[in-house]
């Protein structure tokens, strides 16, 4: 199955800016920080921008972490730019600048968790290891585990099952690991899947089963955004990027009419570290 999937495709994909040949490893791994949760269309102009200002992990830790938050603009869950900048900051004092290849350092990485340190690995380097994302996950739960949904994430099990279907030359493996992505963002999608159009639907057991309906436990859903504490706190920040100076605590209290929830926005933030207090107001993050 690996083998088909990467045949599929080599013979033709989208052209990603961090599929392009040569792209540093430095740019795939601001691209998996921002890839998280953030649809691909969104993330494209802003990693042109960010790689064009901080080309090199030392170019980014030389600047205070809330001048990544500003540049992070509306991305979402902004905790990603102080982490993607604290993974700067280890890059250049440990590994000398230069994003290592090995996945355990990867983790040790601020914000780095088993996908991203293995997409990083797989790549950026071309090494053969697993990577497995939610549609990597919804692809494996329908061709090879015969059910409609991944439900909640099974990491080790879920790894194990890719790399026994990886093929054995490294570079076929970094083929059948995009292709397993590209598969599920495509073809195999959540709502409407292209059966038509997958290069293993024949071997694909949900499909043989005649698609049944998912009666197993499901992957914890994200609760809608407006009204949110998290709208709040995007509130918020959008008022501090916006601005050289600390804005006054006046200024914040005019942004959000619920003043327990907009306490406990603000409380969250400076907790994450995303936002400074002062004398003169709030901040964002200068050290």
């Amino acid at each position: 199955m690996g083998e088909r999937v990467a045949s599929w495709f080599a013979a033709g994909h989208r052209p990603l800016p961090w599929r392009a040949p040569g792209f540093p490893a430095w740019g795939v791994l601001v691209s998996e920080f921002m890839l998280q949760q953030t649809p691909v269309a969104r993330v494209i102009p802003r990693l042109e921008e960010w790689l064009a200002r901080w080309p090199t992990p030392a170019a980014l830790a030389a600047v205070p972490p809330g001048e990544a938050v500003r540049a992070w603009d509306r991305l979402g869950y902004p905790r990603r730019a102080l982490n993607l900048h604290a993974a700067s900051v280890a890059i250049t004092e440990r590994h000398g600048g230069e994003v290592p290849a090995d996945v355990d350092a990867l983790l040790a990485l601020p914000g780095v968790g088993p996908y991203t340190a293995r997409a990083v690995a797989a790549f950026a380097y071309g090494i053969r290891v697993p990577v497995v994302d939610v549609n990597v996950r919804r692809v494996l739960a329908r061709a090879v585990r015969g059910v409609g949904e991944p439900g909640p994430a099974r990491t080790r099990e879920e790894h194990a099952l890719m790399e026994s279907l990886l093929p054995e030359d490294a570079g076929r493996a970094r083929l059948a690991n995009a292709g397993m992505m590209e598969l599920g963002q495509t073809v195999c999608t959540a709502r409407a899947p292209a059966c038509e159009a997958c290069p293993i639907a024949d071997a694909c057991v949900w499909r043989a089963a005649g698609y049944p309906a998912y009666t197993g436990p499901m992957a914890p859903k994200q609760k809608p955004y407006a009204g949110s504490d998290r709208e709040v706190r995007g509130r918020i920040l959008r008022e501090l990027r916006a601005s050289e100076l600390p804005v006054p605590a006046e200024r914040i209290a005019e942004l959000w009419p619920d003043a327990v929830q907009r306490e406990r926005a603000l409380a969250g933030l400076l907790a994450d570290g995303l936002v400074e207090a002062g004398d003169a107001g709030y901040a964002l993050p200068s050290a």
